[in-house]
């Protein structure tokens, strides 16, 4: 098709070249390129170039849709023919090459017998610039900002076009985004792409050229290859530890979730760890980075105080640092080193550490290091600097088998002194013969040495002529009871720590004792009486309520009588008898006659005088074996015996009821008709 629409040119020239022998060669080769062209197909116009404003070497490329293996080239430059080649690309010098006014190029391809031509292209070279297509291009989140760093071609910007999809989503179309690089110090071209989504992976692909400043036809580089950029890392690790300890060792087992899927790709998500202890190199040398793919990890670490920083990484940077801190040992109960190797040699594992003692603190600064691997110089500058009068945890670790292991932990002092005074010394509690004192311990950073006990002397202050008492004080104690006092004395009492170097700073307080009080006589006979008073008092309301609550069971008592005294006692008695005599009333029929019921009456009182004497003295000489009484049978019997001597109409009567009133008693005396 080129070959056609290229014909009339060709012609015009042939027919100028027509009387000419060349003219005649020249209009052969073209019938016979005219006459082949139909099996070959014409290779793309060639473009020349150099790769940037500074070179000197001029590239020219084209392309050939073809599967023949057999191919071959000729370049033509200005009409003239720079060899032939089987590449799609020649290069040359700008010596052999026309720069500064325009000509044409092309390229002719021979494939078997056939030949063909590409279109002519009329450049101006010194113009003419591309790029090779962005590589090695690394890709960060700035939030929602997408941050593309390839190398630069040359140290000027240039304008590049970025195009990008989701990575999920490989079907859709590209969006384009075209902007200016900027260059930074260390030649690489950057292009930062708003408003993406940091949470979402990416494609993207890249092509750039030079800026019309720097060429005036400027060519767009190829393609980079497409490049998948992951989520942003935007969270740390969510580390969790557990630890164990064993012969000198802690075994730290750390875990953490993985990162979301979205940061996986393109390489997935690696995790990089560091320890303070392995920078340090102390006991055993090792990695100071461990680079990792897996969400578990397990270390080693010795007594003192580490801090194990986990970052995760992909193909977009890093997450933010994970930070476990695992304190040293608690500095509790730890006793004087008898020894030290601070002056001694050592070996390639074994290491020493030391650091400033403080009371509750288990993450100190600044750990002094000592291992073999130090010179000499360097080892005694750093023992030069351990200071006097300081408390130091000492540890010494070896390495055993790879693992650390602290095989020693004590405190020391490089020299020790006094200390210095007590605080907040106070007296009180006074009484006659005591008194109680107490102070606040003596601070570790104040005690300059290893506090033995504490010193406590008292001295009176009315007379010159007393010896001072002391007593030593154990130096866990901040409270203490003196005792054996003077009554009414003023006493003057110092107190002060003491260590091997010595006594300490004295602090001094001043005590009152109470006089002695007289006992009071009268007031002790007073309460004495009060107290026998109130126990009486307390026994009488008990013994009521006793009564009240729980009455007693009267006692029977038993009386012996003979009948001479039962005679006189009954002779002597007289009661006074009310009897009351209830009739049942009788049908109209049956009525009792006057003189009968008068004669039943009076009977009754002479017999019943008689049975009541009777009866009385009968219960009382038979009470000791006997619980009978009177009752209302022996009543009944006694009055039927009455009837019997005398029978009146009044046994005509079905029932009479008597009530005898005796003393407070009634007697209730029924009788029933025959």
């Amino acid at each position: 098709m080129m070959i056609f629409l290229d014909f009339p040119l060709y012609f015009m020239e042939s027919l100028k070249r027509w009387s000419s022998l060349h003219g005649y060669i020249a209009m052969f080769m073209f019938l016979t390129t005219v006459s082949t062209g139909g099996t070959c197909e014409a290779p793309s116009s060639p473009q020349c170039f150099r790769r940037n404003a500074d070179e000197s070497v001029y590239i020219c490329e084209w392309s050939m849709n073809t599967s023949q293996g057999d191919v071959t080239f000729d370049f033509y430059f200005d009409k003239a023919k720079f060899g032939s080649t089987n590449k799609t690309w020649s290069q040359y010098t700008e010596e052999q090459l026309i720069k500064s006014r325009p000509v044409d190029i092309w390229v002719e391809a021979h494939v078997g017998n056939s030949s063909c031509m590409s279109p002519k292209r009329s450049v101006v070279l010194r113009h003419t610039v591309k790029y090779e297509a962005p590589k090695d291009i690394s890709v960060s989140w700035l939030k929602n900002n997408l941050s593309l760093i390839w190398r630069a071609a040359e140290k000027y910007p240039a304008l590049a076009e970025v195009w990008f999809r989701q990575d999920k989503h490989p079907t859709e179309s590209w969006e384009k985004r075209k902007a200016n690089t900027t260059t930074k110090e260390t030649f690489m071209y950057q292009v930062i792409v708003v408003d993406l989504l940091k949470h979402i992976a990416y494609q993207v692909q890249i092509r750039h050229q030079p800026t019309l400043a720097r060429a005036a036809n400027p060519l767009w580089s190829d393609w980079s290859p497409v490049v998948i950029v992951p989520a942003e890392l935007e969270y740390k690790p969510e580390v969790t530890m557990r630890k164990t300890l064993s012969n000198g060792m802690r075994s730290l087992n750390l875990t953490w979730k993985p990162m979301i899927h979205a940061a996986a790709v393109r390489g997935g998500v690696t995790y990089s760890l560091s320890d303070t202890q392995c920078s340090h190199g102390c006991p055993c040398p090792c990695k100071k980075r461990h680079n990792i793919n897996t969400t578990y990890y397990t270390t080693y670490v010795s007594y003192s105080a580490v801090n194990i920083t986990v970052t995760a990484r992909n193909a977009a940077g890093y997450s933010p640092p994970a930070i476990i801190q695992v304190p040293a040992e608690p500095a509790v109960d730890l006793e004087t080193c008898d020894k030290t190797l601070l002056e001694e040699k050592l070996n390639k594992k074994t290491c020493l550490e030391w650091y400033e003692f403080q009371e509750g603190d288990s993450r100190p600064e600044n750990v002094v290091t000592l291992t073999g691997r130090n010179k000499k110089a360097e080892k005694k500058e750093i023992i030069k600097n351990v200071k006097e009068y300081v408390r130091y945890v000492y540890l010494e670790h070896r390495c055993l088998r790879g693992k650390p292991q602290t095989v020693k932990m004590c405190l020391f002092y490089k020299k020790e002194g006094v200390p210095r005074k007590p605080q907040n010394f106070i007296t009180f509690g006074e009484t006659h013969n005591s008194a109680y004192l107490s102070w606040k311990a003596i601070p570790s950073v104040d005690q300059r040495g290893f506090l033995t006990h504490y010193k406590l002397c008292s001295v009176k202050i009315s007379s010159q002529d007393e010896q001072k008492e002391c007593h030593n004080i154990s130096a866990s104690l901040i409270k203490y009871r003196l005792e054996n006092l003077t009554p009414g004395t003023k006493y003057n009492v110092s107190l002060a720590g003491v260590t091997i170097k010595g006594e300490g700073f004295q602090v001094t307080a001043t005590i009152n004792t109470h006089p002695k009080k007289p006992v009071n006589v009268w007031l002790s006979l007073g309460l004495l009486f009060g107290f026998f008073l109130m126990s009486i008092m307390c026994t009488f309301i008990l013994k009521r309520i006793k009564n009240k609550i729980l009455p007693p069971v009267p006692t029977p008592v038993i009386l012996h009588f003979t009948t001479h005294q039962l005679e006189e006692s009954l002779e002597k008695e007289k009661e006074e008898v009310h009897d009351l005599m209830l009739l049942q009333p009788l049908p109209e029929a049956k009525s009792l006659p006057v003189d009968v019921e008068e004669t039943t009456v009076q009977e009754w009182d002479n017999d019943t005088d008689e049975d009541v004497e009777n009866e009385r003295g009968h219960s009382r000489t038979s009470e000791g074996t006997s619980d009978t009484c009177l009752s209302p049978g022996s009543t009944e019997q006694a009055v039927r015996s009455s009837r019997e001597e005398e029978p009146t109409d009044v046994e005509q009567v079905d029932e009479i009821t008597m009530l005898i009133y005796r003393k407070g008693l009634v007697f209730d005396m029924k009788t029933d008709s025959p």
